[in-house]
Order: C-alpha cells, then sequence, then structure tokens
C-alpha cells in the first residue's frame, strides 16, 4: 500500500509542478483549442487555450509506474494500451492544430487503429496474461464463454471508454474529476479484491495525474487535456476492467461516461428519426447548461454523481 500511496503521489507533484512550462510552452507556439461553431455560445471564449496537456497526464502517470512496477503481462498490456490510445488522441490534436478547426483525424482511421489495439490487447490477455475468453456477469455470479465473440467485447469495451471519456471532456475539469474517481475505484478493486498490486500502482498513477492536472484545468481552465489525456485515460479505464474481468463492473463504476455516450447517440438518432432534440444541446453536460447551470455546477454535481455510482459498483463486488 505504501509503494502505491507513493507512486500516485508523485504522480501528482509531477503534473503540478511540470504543467505551468509545459503551459508556456503551448502558448508560446499557440497550440491552443479550437471551438466547435456549434457548441455553446459562452464557450467560444475558451478558443486559443492551451490543448494537449494529456501529454503531462501520461508523463506524470508514466514515470512513478515505469520506475516501481514489477512488469507484470497484465500491468504492461494495460500501460501499453493507454500509451496508444493516448498517441492515436496525439494525432487527432495535433491534425486539429495543424488544420486550424475543430475535426481531427478521420473517423474511419480512429476505427482502424482502435481496432488494431483492441486485438493487440485480446492477444496480450489471453496469450500472455493466461486471462479466459469469458465475461462475468458479478450480480448473478455467472460467467459467458464468448470463445471468439471476446475480442469484440474487448473493442466494444476500449472504444466505448475511450469515447465516453472524450465525450465528457467538454467542461473545465470535468473529465479528469470523473476519471480521477473512476480510477481510484479500481484502484480498490484491484488491490483489496484481486490484489493485483501492479494494477493498483498504475491506477493509483492515473487518480494521482488527474488530481494534479485538475490544479490547472479546473474553472477557468488554463489547459485542457485534449484527445490526447481523454483516450489516454479512456483506454486506461477499458484495460483495467479487461484485466480484472470487471468489464460489466466498469460500465456501473463509470455509469456517467455511459450516460454522456447514450446521450449523444439518442440525440442522433432522434433528430434523424424524427427531426426532433431530446435535449437542448448533446453531450449531456451541456443541456444542463442551456437550462442555466453555471459551467461550476454541472462540474460538482457530476461529480458527484460519479462517485455515487463508484459506490454503487463497488457494492456489487460483495455480491456473490
Amino acid at each position: 500500500m505504501g509503494r502505491i500511496l507513493i507512486a500516485g503521489t508523485a504522480s501528482l507533484l509531477i503534473c503540478v509542478f511540470l504543467s505551468p512550462k509545459f503551459i508556456s510552452w503551448l502558448r508560446a507556439r499557440e497550440f491552443g483549442q479550437h471551438i466547435r461553431e456549434e457548441g455553446p455560445e459562452g464557450h467560444h471564449a475558451k478558443s486559443g487555450t492551451p490543448t494537449m496537456g494529456g501529454i503531462i497526464v501520461v508523463l506524470a502517470l508514466s514515470a512513478p509506474f515505469l520506475i516501481l512496477t514489477g512488469y507484470g503481462p497484465e500491468a504492461m498490456g494495460v500501460f501499453g494500451t493507454a500509451i496508444l490510445c493516448g498517441l492515436l488522441g496525439y494525432a487527432d490534436d495535433y491534425t486539429k492544430i495543424i488544420k486550424r478547426r475543430s475535426l481531427g483525424l478521420r473517423a474511419r482511421t480512429k476505427l482502424i487503429v482502435t481496432v488494431l489495439i483492441s486485438l493487440g490487447l485480446w492477444w496480450v490477455a489471453t496469450q500472455e496474461a493466461g486471462l479466459p475468453n469469458t465475461l462475468r456477469l458479478r450480480v448473478v455470479d455467472y460467467q459467458i464463454d464468448l470463445g471468439l465473440f471476446y475480442p469484440v467485447v474487448i473493442y466494444l469495451v476500449v472504444a466505448g471508454t475511450t469515447s465516453g471519456v472524450n465525450l465528457t471532456d467538454g467542461l473545465d475539469g470535468l473529465a479528469a474529476g470523473c476519471a480521477a474517481i473512476v480510477l481510484l475505484a479500481f484502484v480498490g478493486i484491484t488491490f483489496i479484491t484481486t490484489g493485483q498490486r501492479d494494477l493498483a500502482l498504475f491506477a493509483a498513477c492515473g487518480v494521482g495525474a488527474c488530481v494534479g492536472f485538475l490544479w490547472f484545468n479546473s474553472f477557468p481552465a488554463n489547459i485542457f487535456m485534449g484527445d490526447t489525456g481523454s483516450l489516454a485515460l479512456g483506454g486506461a479505464l477499458g484495460t483495467i476492467a479487461v484485466a480484472v474481468k470487471h468489464e460489466i463492473v466498469l460500465a456501473i463504476v463509470g455509469g456517467l461516461f455511459v450516460v454522456e455516450t447514450l446521450s449523444v447517440i439518442v440525440q442522433v438518432v432522434s433528430f434523424k428519426l424524427t427531426g426532433k432534440r431530446i435535449f437542448k444541446m448533446a453531450p449531456i453536460h451541456h443541456h444542463f447548461e442551456q437550462l442555466g447551470w453555471s459551467e461550476p455546477q454541472v462540474v460538482v454535481r457530476f461529480w458527484i454523481i460519479a462517485f455515487v455510482l463508484a459506490l454503487i459498483g463497488l457494492s456489487t463486488l460483495k455480491l456473490r
């Protein structure tokens, strides 16, 4: 436990002390965020705020983890997937900055890369870590042997978490705070219930990096994490769930990310089928902004919801 606490604290301090110089470096090169024209009107003032802060998050997470880990296959599979997802996000961020617009890589490119990352994770999980091709339903204490369909489930988990965190990253501090809460839950899951201390170490480093980043990303944000950070954190969450065979629990613990994703899907489907919108704006955090909630109100209240969902998810671990 001491090693885990030291790693988390080290990640936090690295993020806090390196971020000011990194922000200045980004400003000097005009690596600023481009805000979508169809986004909330009040967000247009954020245009030009330094982005790609996820680079600092990944560095702060990686350094203590690589120094203190035992380099087991599960832990390195999780770490490698998070890094690859972060690199995909970096390519997307860099494309946005170069083209000076809010659109990045093509959807087809992201899909292909995510599929390849998921297949790599499946190979490591089954061949190196020896995990079975099963999906565990903890509430009813039952396992489903998925066989050749297991890689599809892994893809859905990785794609779902990366998309969920990415969609949630629309308000100052929202994604970083929610990710910290979910990662903290997985510190408990991996350390207390499964005994996988290297995975607990990784999750703790993620918590520390997110909290340290919040020092500069809280409202009004001095830096955004960009796709570099949101995809890396999403990949980390999804991969940890796969490594500990808690894919279903992730849907509860990370329920806020699920809601954010579903709100976009429902909005798009409803508009295409009926021409009407269910929400004033999607993702759902913008809906509450349009209802008159201030940005800090939305963020803090969503943090509370994320915390409650994390507790609910953790409670299912006691069921047999």
